[in-house]
């Protein structure tokens, strides 16, 4: 679902890549009463479709709301952080420095996040991390300056891993993302699939992201002969592996593919007949109830995103509460400390149309229900995205790591 760049321009956002090419006088004439927002993302990669460009436009989306119900000037900056730590720490070193960018959004691959969360405390800024998924943004690696959005390793291993054990299948092996999302997801997925009885009887670490072949990681899989290969990563790569274990036959032989990381294109990009079946968890999905629908729809009518992701909706929630937050303390006092901000956000109770009523936790948590789907056969599906059936819903309080657990320097003992 690669959206023209022309979408871009006609949704406002300034569309921008390492090194910086605008006017800085301009700007700093004009940055003291606009907020300016930094969508660091993958724009070319494997996480482009369930991040990159629809998630610059869910950013825009939220920021004309926030427009014209708030009175805010806000301005939209994105970049291509291609997945690697230096380049995501140097955009975000220029855009805090040079740009006047009060907070940066997105920013996937979990190594680039904790690098970025790190700038962001150091030069008092905000990030709103949607993509990433490491669990220790709000652990040992938290700080007052990050909110973790959408979703993390521990929601995702905990509502799939204990499910598909209670099914029996109580043998496991992993296949991840030889990177701090990978490692994490392994990690905590192994705690749960023991906590409820299973094994995990081996595990492959993948080089990120320079592989496209995955044949002989699921050969290892294939040998340990465990009931279910857990998949630890997301993007093209999970639809190049769920297609090779096609070819291989995996199926066949009696083992069944957890996803435990997937989105709505990837499901779209694998097609219902190969995709049917599998089962993943996320925290939001487009056709869930009138509110998602209706900003499904908005995003679609405005932009031309034909079904969000839970990663774009992170972006548009995410970004409409800090909005809020910077028109209640005041511009220039929202600038003038990032951590203030934060701190205000979590004061504040969360409500959107991607989520529903919500609220932050004091370690930077954001919480909502997670979601524990099934991809539809083509026979039930009755129109284009309907992709996905609701087998439960855990309730937010439940759904993410109990804070007391996650050691986080901010959670008070």
């Amino acid at each position: 679902m690669m959206l023209e760049r022309r979408a871009l321009a006609l949704g406002g956002a300034a569309w921008m890549t390492l090194p910086f090419t605008g006017h800085r006088t301009a700007r700093a004439q004009s940055a003291a009463g606009t907020v300016r927002l930094g969508v660091l993302t993958d724009i070319s990669g494997p996480f482009s479709d369930l991040a990159g460009q629809g998630s610059v436009l869910a950013t825009r989306q939220a920021a004309q709301e926030a427009e014209a119900a708030l009175g805010l000037r806000v301005e939209v900056l994105a970049a291509d952080h291609q997945n690697r730590p230096d380049i995501a720490s140097n955009i975000a070193r220029q855009w805090f420095d040079r740009d006047g960018v009060d907070a940066i959004i997105d920013v996937p691959a979990s190594s680039a996040a904790l690098a970025v969360a790190g700038i962001a405390r150091e030069k008092n800024k905000v990030f709103l991390a949607s993509s990433a998924g490491t669990s220790e943004l709000t652990g040992a690696q938290c700080n007052a300056n990050t909110v973790q959005w959408t979703y993390d390793t521990w929601m995702l291993t905990n509502s799939t891993c204990r499910a598909l054990v209670a099914e029996g299948g109580d043998s496991w092996f992993f296949l991840v993302a030889d990177y701090a999302f990978g490692h994490a997801m392994e990690a905590d997925g192994k705690r749960f699939i023991e906590a409820a009885g299973g094994r995990v009887l081996g595990s492959a670490r993948y080089p990120f992201p320079a592989t496209t072949d995955f044949s002989a990681f699921l050969l290892r899989a294939q040998a340990s002969r465990a009931k279910v290969i857990g998949l630890g990563f997301g993007g093209t790569d999970l639809v190049t592996a769920v297609k090779q274990a096609a070819e291989f036959g995996l199926a066949r032989r009696g083992q069944r593919l957890a996803a435990l990381i997937m989105f709505i294109t990837e499901v779209h990009a694998l097609g219902l007949q190969a995709a049917q079946g599998l089962v993943c968890s996320e925290s939001f999905y487009w056709g869930l109830n009138d509110r998602t629908r209706a900003l499904s729809a908005r995003l679609r009518q405005n932009f031309g995103l034909p079904a969000p992701t839970m990663v774009h909706a992170g972006c548009y929630s995410g970004v409409l509460h800090y909005l809020k937050a910077v028109a209640q303390m005041g511009v220039a006092a929202a600038k003038a400390s990032g951590a203030e901000t934060v701190a205000r956000m979590k004061a504040m109770p969360t409500d959107d149309d991607a989520f529903g009523p919500g609220r932050i936790r004091e370690d930077g948590r954001k919480l909502h229900p997670a979601l524990l789907l099934q991809v539809k056969s083509p026979e039930e599906s009755q129109g284009p995205w309907d992709y996905y059936k609701l087998l439960r819903a855990t309730p937010a309080e439940e759904s993410f790591r109990p804070m007391a657990e996650g050691q986080c320097p901010l959670v008070r003992t």
